[in-house]
């Protein structure tokens, strides 16, 4: 397994119940740990698989409110021609209103957050190749690990919100008798554990796919079963 150490100000990975006011899980989820490992590295050719979630430090929230855009980002095809120069740019007002802008975007509303602060963990992963690509398991995980020793990412790791940046260092040795995982147990129910097929090969991404597992937490670790055992029930 590799393993990451991540830590930030602030995170909130969103119970998709309470959509309206962003309510976090007490812990990351295995989709948005994911993503940090893909921040730090990915190709087509495989995917990343969390293995093992350890708590750092006890989950404290906070109450936040933020301004939130109510318009959607318009579509691919209409960014393109904007990249491309083909048409003007239209952005998106926070303080929108037809009768000084000429539009119809909905401007911005305050929602209230609740987010975890100084969220810190240490987190495990594996590489599973496509079955094409099994031979070159050894070469992805060897330039992961040269990556995270650097601090090199594709772009800024966050932790539930793009706001909530990520900050990450590669798990040393001494980082695991310095640093034990919190005396917390619990169970905290069902959880999100990804949103998309994780058996399509080719694309980080496919169609969604609401998936779920039990959140159970044994001396602050959280052993996260893999995609394809029972233990995660898909809608």
């Amino acid at each position: 397994m590799l393993g990451l150490e991540v830590w930030g100000e602030f995170a909130c990975f969103t119970r998709p119940e309470l959509k309206i006011e962003r309510f976090s899980y007490p812990v990351i989820t295995p989709s948005a740990a994911r993503g940090i490992f893909e921040a730090v590295y990915w190709k087509p050719e495989f995917r990343w698989v969390i293995d093992r979630i350890e708590l750092l430090s006890i989950p404290s929230w906070i109450g936040l409110r933020r301004n939130e855009v109510k318009d959607k980002a318009p579509t691919e095809k209409t960014i393109r021609r904007w990249m491309e120069g083909k048409t003007a740019i239209e952005p998106q007002w926070a303080d929108a209103d037809r009768s000084w802008i000429g539009t119809d975007q909905k401007g911005r509303t305050q929602r209230q957050t609740m987010a975890l602060r100084n969220p810190h963990y240490r987190i495990y992963a594996h590489v599973e190749p496509w079955a094409d690509n099994e031979p070159y398991r050894t070469k992805f995980e060897a330039q992961f690990v040269r990556r995270a020793k650097r601090g090199q990412c594709i772009y800024q790791p966050y932790l539930g919100c793009r706001e909530f940046p990520a900050y990450f260092s590669w798990v040393e040795d001494q980082d695991l008798a310095a640093k034990k995982p919190v005396p917390l147990d619990a169970d905290w129910g069902w959880m999100l554990y990804d949103v998309f097929d994780r058996n399509v090969p080719g694309t980080p991404y496919s169609l969604p796919r609401i998936q779920l597992f039990r959140c159970v937490v044994r001396s602050g670790v959280i052993d996260v079963p893999h995609y394809a055992s029972g233990e995660v029930v898909s809608s």
